[in-house]
């Protein structure tokens, strides 16, 4: 397994957090000197930065949240002048203002070497033709995939996302060995190449990249059979740098996160207090290298955990684990906590069962309802109705006993729950309305 670069993706753990404690101290020092949110926290919280002399006094430093950025739209987090940025990104958010992120030529050059890292892990090399089906614009996913690419020395398609049957037509013609997308967009994929009558297995495809929604592994397994590839997964987010924060290797036995460039805890996102090694909980990040935005005690809302044992692959970074989901996208049902990654697990197990389902959240009084209306097979959906009960019971049953709260399943028939080329939408809550 080729390792893109070994000097900082092997470092013994003791050299590593020497350099984390180095670049922290830095980084602490330029925002308190050159941020005034950051000042402001800090002084608010009776801190300076003398007092960060090893990297459990992380612990003593404010978060910084999404709010924060808003707040300071859109220059008020940068750390350097507007002179000195040479790209300007933004997230995309749903209400109100977009948070607004900023690069430096160093930052651009440490973003493409970082993606370069998790593409080469996964298998990637200068001999590949990379297709990239995320939409270009304001949104990282993209730039950060084909800046990757390019860094390696592989050929690079920016087919953007959309136009299902061009992008088959474009892997046909230009033998794309490697695709970039949402890890459902690739399910689609897989679909209207099954319609079109279109065996994965004569193209040249072998390697998926897949990031920008949570999907779990039953969605990878999915993903492998029906387009014939290895999937793998990264992670990233706009506010820290993009994708290139963590990425899987070969073994896919947890993504290696980059902490020569990031510290990453795991906190109790009730509380705030880092949790130990090995928990389950909100992963929160603060950037090492970045100039021109860097992030303290970014709180991603992202609920992983982390393992800190060298993996076979001979990396010897933490791995992070899949995220189950966002602490605030977590379902609340009749006071259970349900994420969407756990019905998705449940579903991809039951035989009969599309890779598409839907969540929707009714009220009825002071009751919440759930129902899980799913995609199935065509002799499921056409099956005499004694056996679609059946059916229905059983997945009943299973979402009961695994999330501890009832389900109400209603089957839909093969391809009539929308589709989309960026990330899915796969929660409806209509109780808020």
């Amino acid at each position: 397994m080729k390792i893109w670069d070994p000097l900082y993706e092997c470092m013994p753990r003791e050299d590593l957090e020497q350099l984390q404690l180095e670049r922290l101290q830095a980084t602490v020092n330029r925002v308190y000197k050159s941020v005034t949110c950051y000042k402001k926290k800090f002084d608010e919280a009776g801190i300076v930065p003398e007092d960060i002399r090893s990297l459990d006094d992380l612990e003593k430093l404010p978060f910084t949240t999404k709010e924060d950025l808003r707040l300071n739209y859109p220059y008020g987090m940068f750390a350097v002048p507007l002179r000195e940025v040479v790209r300007i990104h933004s997230s995309s958010g749903t209400t109100g203002k977009p948070t607004v992120v900023g690069y430096t030529k160093n930052d651009i050059r440490m973003w493409s070497n970082l993606v370069a890292r998790f593409m080469t892990a996964a298998g990637v090399t200068r001999d590949d033709v990379v297709q990239i089906a995320f939409g270009y614009g304001m949104f990282t996913g993209a730039f950060g995939l084909h800046y990757g690419s390019e860094t390696i020395g592989a050929s690079v398609i920016p087919m953007s996302a959309g136009n299902t049957e061009k992008q088959i037509m474009i892997m046909q013609d230009y033998k794309t060995t490697a695709l970039v997308s949402t890890p459902s967009y690739a399910l689609t994929i897989a679909s209207r190449m099954e319609q079109m009558g279109v065996d994965p297995k004569s193209l040249s495809l072998k390697v998926g990249l897949f990031g920008s929604e949570p999907w779990s592994e039953a969605m990878r397994k999915e993903i492998e059979s029906r387009l014939c590839i290895s999937a793998t997964d990264n992670y990233g987010l706009s506010e820290i740098i993009g994708p290139g924060v963590a990425g899987d290797c070969e073994c896919k036995c947890g993504m290696h996160l980059f902490e020569d460039s990031f510290i990453p805890e795991i906190i109790d996102p009730d509380t705030g207090k880092v949790l130990p090694k090995g928990s389950v909980g909100e992963l929160v990040l603060t950037t090492l290298t970045k100039e021109a935005f860097p992030m303290i005690r970014y709180r991603t809302r992202d609920i992983t955990s982390l393992e800190y044992e060298k993996c076979d692959c001979g990396r010897t970074l933490a791995r992070m684990k899949k995220t189950m989901g966002r602490s605030d996208d977590m379902l609340i049902i009749k006071g259970v906590n349900v994420f969407p990654s756990q019905i998705e697990e449940i579903l991809f197990a039951i035989e009969g069962c599309e890779p598409h389902y839907q969540l929707v959240l009714e009220r009825e009084g002071d009751t919440d309802v759930l129902i899980v209306r799913i995609e199935v097979t065509e002799n499921i959906f056409f099956d005499e109705m004694k056996r679609q009960k059946s059916f229905v019971e059983q997945v009943e049953r299973k979402l009961h006993s695994v999330l501890g709260v009832s389900a109400s399943v209603k089957l839909v028939e093969p391809s009539s729950l929308p589709r989309h080329e960026g990330k899915a939408v796969r929660v409806i809550d209509n109780r808020k309305r």
